[in-house]
């Protein structure tokens, strides 16, 4: 039970769908931190506010998102033009963070009201769409083969996860280390310093001192 507990925890933070508001010509980046090897899919979905029901509705047609996918180092993954609702789909070449950027594919030339515009997202991460699979499936066989590959994918995943995680914490413990290393060293350095200064002062006093004929 306990297992299946730690099981449901990671499986749900695979998947984030969430919502945001943005202006005409705004961009909006969401950054996540992916592992290295891994397929990203993520489903968006625009409404328009409407000033007359005071309420998001299906945005206007015509209205568009460019989607732009790029890694820490500015490589481009994704450059995209989709409509008001969409699925993109990216695979992780190396671990870090990624950036996601949504904008809307009006200009200056071709506006849509310059309302306030909504956009669901959902984003999961290490997932294949399951649904379609097993929407082909014919026999009860299949659903449960499929749905078992689909589970043993999030397992992979979470393993996958795990280790990226365990690298960073390896990585912030080494540098937690040397950066201690480094204040001893300067602490050192800074107390040798003051005794160097003290022995120079005491030196300098008593040859003042044997100048002036007061010792």
């Amino acid at each position: 039970m306990r297992m299946l507990a730690l099981l449901l925890c990671f499986m749900f933070s695979l998947s984030a769908a969430f919502y945001f508001h943005v202006a005409e010509r705004e961009e909006k980046c969401i950054i996540e931190d992916i592992p290295s090897d891994t397929w990203i899919t993520g489903t968006f979905k625009v409404q328009q506010w409407d000033t007359g029901r005071q309420d998001f509705f299906d945005s206007a047609p015509g209205l568009g998102m460019f989607v732009t996918i790029t890694t820490y180092n500015d490589e481009v993954l994704l450059s995209k033009l989709y409509g008001a609702q969409g699925t993109f789909y990216f695979a992780s070449h190396s671990p870090g963070e990624h950036m996601i950027c949504l904008e809307s594919n009006s200009t200056q030339h071709v506006s849509f009201g310059g309302s306030k515009l909504r956009i669901h997202l959902d984003i999961r991460v290490g997932e294949h769409d399951l649904d379609a699979a097993i929407a082909q499936a014919k026999d009860k066989v299949n659903k449960v083969t499929f749905k078992l590959e689909h589970l043993i994918e999030q397992i992979e995943q979470i393993l996958k996860e795990q280790n990226y995680q365990r690298a960073r914490e390896e990585i912030f413990r080494m540098t937690s280390e040397d950066t201690n290393n480094n204040v001893l060293w300067w602490a050192f350095t800074q107390i040798l310093i003051f005794i160097l200064v003290g022995i120079f002062q005491m030196k300098h006093l008593k040859n003042f001192f044997i100048a002036k004929k007061l010792v």
